[in-house]
């Protein structure tokens, strides 16, 4: 399943029952964190976002080391996690 959220991102669900989430713009850990989107209007592009991940089983959030959300991902970091989360089990 995919889903837009707030006009900031998206969350895919697969069939594993895990949804990674990939957020970019104002608030959230990015490159335009603090920029634009005063009026909620969604931001269209940035170089990188932040991304969580968790578990539809049980609603537990993967933990990256230090956080459950991983920021300032590049689009080929965001990729390779989506090919990861998508292949767990």
């Amino acid at each position: 399943m995919l889903k837009i959220t707030h006009g900031t991102g998206f969350h895919m669900t697969f069939k594993n029952e895990w949804t990674i989430s990939v957020q970019f713009g104002r608030g959230n850990y990015c490159d335009k964190r603090m920029k634009g989107n005063e009026n909620n209007e969604p931001i269209y592009d940035c170089e990188n976002a932040e991304i969580a991940i968790w578990n539809g089983k049980n609603g537990k959030l993967y933990d990256f080391g230090m956080d459950t959300v991983q920021g300032w991902c590049s689009a080929d970091e965001v990729a390779e996690w989506i090919s990861k989360v998508s292949q767990w089990k």
